[in-house]
C-alpha cells in the first residue's frame, strides 16, 4: 500500500482525490493538509510514502515547502500536482527536489501511474509539459524575459529587488499603494515568479541590482 499525504487548501480537490484513490487497491490516504507547515507537521509523526503537493497554498510557498521537505525527509517522493503549466515553473520544482511534476487537468490514469513511479524512487513528468520543456530552451542571443515588461512594471520590479516594500514605492514614485500592487501582480505572472524570493533571485541574476 502506499500510503499518501495529500497537501493541497482545496477541500473539493482533496475528496476527489480521496473518491479517486478509493478505487484503487495500492493506494491509500494518510493525512491531508492544507498549507505547508501542517504538511511537515504532519510527516513528522505520520508514515507516509509519498507527498502529493499543491504549489499554490497559503503560508509558504511551493518551492519552500518542497525545500524544506527535502531538508527533513531527504528520500521522501514529492509529486507535485498543481494548475501551474509553465515550463520556467516545472524546471524550478524539479530543481528543488520535486521527483515529478503533473498538472490536474491530467486524466485520473496518469495520476496513479505517476505515483506508482514516484513512490518506487521514479521520476514523472506529464508528457506534454516534458514536451514543452525540451522545446521551450532559451536560444543564445535571446532576449530576457524583463524586457517584456512595461517601464512601470521594470521599475517596480528594480525597486523590489532593491528591498522596497509596496508603501515606499508608492510614495516613491507618488503614485498609489493599490496601482503599485497592481503592476507587482502584473510582473509576477509575466515573469512567471511564484515569490519575492524568486524576483530578488532574477534581479541579481540578471544584474538588475547589485
Amino acid at each position: 500500500m502506499i500510503r499518501i499525504l495529500i497537501a493541497d487548501d482545496h477541500a473539493i480537490v482533496r475528496g476527489g482525490l480521496k473518491q479517486l484513490f478509493a478505487m484503487v487497491q495500492d493506494i491509500g490516504v494518510a493525512g491531508e493538509a492544507v498549507n505547508g507547515m501542517q504538511a511537515l507537521d504532519i510527516l513528522r509523526h505520520t508514515p507516509v510514502d509519498l507527498v502529493l503537493l499543491d504549489l499554490t497554498m497559503p503560508g509558504m510557498s511551493g518551492i519552500d515547502v518542497i525545500t524544506r521537505m527535502r531538508c527533513f525527509f531527504p528520500d521522501l517522493p514529492i509529486l507535485v500536482l498543481s494548475m501551474r503549466n509553465e515550463p520556467q515553473v516545472v524546471r524550478q520544482v524539479l530543481k528543488v527536489g520535486a521527483s515529478g511534476y503533473l498538472t490536474k487537468d491530467s486524466e485520473p490514469e496518469m495520476l496513479v501511474a505517476a505515483i506508482r513511479k514516484t513512490a518506487a524512487g521514479g521520476r514523472f513528468i506529464d508528457p506534454a509539459l516534458a514536451e514543452q520543456l525540451v522545446f521551450d530552451i532559451d536560444q543564445p542571443g535571446a532576449a530576457p524575459l524583463h524586457e517584456q515588461l512595461s517601464g512601470r512594471e521594470a521599475q517596480i520590479l528594480t525597486l523590489l529587488a532593491r528591498g522596497q516594500s509596496v508603501n515606499d514605492i508608492a510614495a516613491d514614485l507618488m503614485i498609489s499603494n493599490k496601482t503599485v500592487s497592481t503592476h507587482k501582480a502584473h510582473l509576477m505572472q509575466k515573469m512567471n515568479f511564484m515569490n519575492n524570493a524568486d524576483l530578488v533571485r532574477y534581479a541579481i541574476l540578471h544584474g538588475l541590482v547589485e
